[in-house]
């Protein structure tokens, strides 16, 4: 006897929110409902700003133009929040101050905040011999 597997359709078919849940409906008629908490921007934003919103990325992804907030139906079922807000992420590409910039512990830590794969994170000494000659570049 053969089991009848439906393909997921994973594209968004509708959203909507709680006072605090975010709530995805998909083509295949599954529901993703995650905290407001995990996106501070939809969380922080007013109601009008929340349902002025559309489908990007080919259906797989939600774009809030009012709040320059991005999220995909991928993130969602991973269960990812938003990244945290670090002094090397600020808005309109400013650079922390030079005493804010730093050390290989404070980069280590900013690339673990930001969900990079253990591959894509150099060592601490990489990243002091990086430091250390973007300081020489800078004199």
């Amino acid at each position: 006897m053969g089991i009848l597997a439906l393909a997921a359709d994973e594209r968004v078919a509708s959203i909507f929110f709680t006072d605090d849940e975010l709530s995805v409906r998909l083509m295949d008629g599954r529901t993703i409902t995650v905290p407001l908490a995990w996106y501070p921007r939809l969380l922080q934003a007013t109601e009008a700003q929340r349902n002025n919103w559309k489908i990007c990325g080919g259906g797989y992804g939600i774009h809030w133009p009012d709040i320059d907030e991005d999220l995909s139906t991928e993130g969602l079922l991973r269960g990812a929040p938003a990244p945290q807000t670090s002094p090397m992420t600020m808005p309109g590409g400013v650079r922390p101050a030079s005493s804010a910039r730093g050390s290989a512990p404070a980069l280590l830590e900013f690339l673990r905040a930001n969900r990079l794969p253990e591959a894509a994170k150099p060592s601490a000494e990489e990243i002091e011999t990086q430091i250390e000659e973007a300081r020489n570049s800078w004199e």
